[in-house]
């Protein structure tokens, strides 16, 4: 088989990215997905939240791209009918946290996102049962949505341009510089777009591209509250997070459907595939998952203090204690597991033994390679596609 445009990852990246080259430049499109099925991994497993260009560091691509992309997928979301919970507050757990509030608000203005300070009373209005000090932060175009939901429209987009979809296809090897060697057989291509998430670094190695760089994988667990407890949540809030690292506390969610999510943690896992706790887990990624993590440990304390306080939410209690802050009236009764549980490919530079906080893009020869496709990644993955086409020759 031949296509002009080969792309390894059926996420939300892949399936935005394939969408996007095949308007722009037209030619034989073929996407091939390891899994069997949609949205296995990170992109069908995330919060669901779109977020609004508040966190990430002007002139970053996260900064660039954010609000646009917020912009088009809630636009995206509308016209195809997929359903949307819209709204988030950002709260204060104490004085010494209003500076870090006042950062955040600039990183927002500085992108162009739509936020505004509101006060404790105004703050009642929005979420009657949380509780800030002195300020929180306001954003509307937060929106929350079910991300099968969306992969399941870009799927069907997808199809009908023309663009094949090869589940059940793993990319095991190359041969040559066009020849792509698969569980399914040999494919030769003109480019390959490499968006394959948790094991993007292992294949932009194989082009010998990024080998600074490594997947450190961290576990994201959720409770829920129960259902007659709901009501207790309008919208998403969220603590004020230490945005020197790319985690953003545990905080809680409102989905589509009426469920309110509580999480996630950010908790290293021992693979990329680590959902259980001892399942799927590969020697070789429990080896770099412990030697990146060692590293980082022994050059940055703050680091190691959220490390520990991360693993300390695997106990429900200690979890539900960092919700309460957030919400005063919540008890430990209103609480129960909830069953998704998602792993965060975190790009990790070892030259530089720091987690990297942007996308990576990476373009050589025949070969387009998209790292550290985090979140806001699937808030815009719209945006990003067409950012990426900009890389095609």
């Amino acid at each position: 088989m031949i296509y002009d445009f080969l792309v390894v990852g059926c996420g939300i990246i892949g399936l935005t990215i394939a969408i996007e080259i095949k308007k722009t430049f037209g030619g034989k499109v073929c996407i091939i997905e390891k899994e069997s099925t949609l949205g296995a991994h990170a992109s069908g497993r995330n919060s669901g939240v779109l977020h609004a260009g508040i966190y990430y560091k002007p002139g970053t691509l996260k900064g660039q791209l954010s609000v646009e992309g917020n912009r088009q997928m809630r636009e995206y979301c509308q016209e195809r009918g997929i359903r949307q919970s819209r709204g988030k507050v950002i709260v204060t757990k104490n004085e010494k946290e209003l500076e870090a509030l006042r950062e955040l608000k600039e990183r927002a203005l500085a992108n162009g996102a739509d936020v505004s300070n509101i006060d404790e009373r105004e703050l009642k209005e929005i979420e009657p049962y949380a509780k800030t000090v002195g300020l929180a932060l306001y954003s509307p175009n937060t929106i929350t949505i079910d991300p099968k939901e969306v992969l399941n429209k870009l799927l069907e987009d997808a199809k009908a341009l023309g663009i094949e979809v090869a589940f059940d296809t793993k990319l095991t090897g190359l041969k040559g510089r066009d020849e792509a060697i698969t569980s399914k057989g040999s494919m030769s291509f003109g480019l390959l777009v490499n968006a394959a998430g948790a094991y993007a670094d292992k294949i932009a190695h194989m082009f010998g591209l990024g080998m600074q760089y490594t997947m450190v994988p961290y576990k994201g667990i959720y409770f829920r509250l129960k259902d007659e407890y709901a009501h207790m949540v309008r919208s998403n809030i969220y603590p004020v997070p230490d945005i020197r690292f790319p985690f953003l506390g545990v905080h809680f969610t409102r989905t589509p459907n009426g469920i309110v999510k509580i999480g996630p943690t950010a908790i290293p896992a021992f693979s990329k595939e680590n959902y259980s706790f001892f399942d799927n887990i590969k020697k070789d990624e429990l080896n770099e998952v412990l030697y990146c993590n060692a590293k980082k440990l022994l050059t940055d304390k703050n680091y190691m203090l959220l490390g520990i306080k991360e693993v300390s939410k695997y106990i429900p209690f200690l979890f539900y204690k960092e919700a309460k802050k957030l919400l005063p009236a919540l008890k430990y009764s209103h609480i129960i597991s909830y069953p998704s549980v998602g792993i965060r490919a975190q790009l990790f530079d070892k030259s530089k033994q720091e987690l990297e906080m942007d996308f990576i893009v990476l373009k050589h020869d025949n070969s387009l390679h998209i790292l550290n496709a985090v979140s806001p990644a699937f808030t815009s993955a719209i945006t990003f596609a067409k950012y990426v086409t900009e890389f095609i020759d």
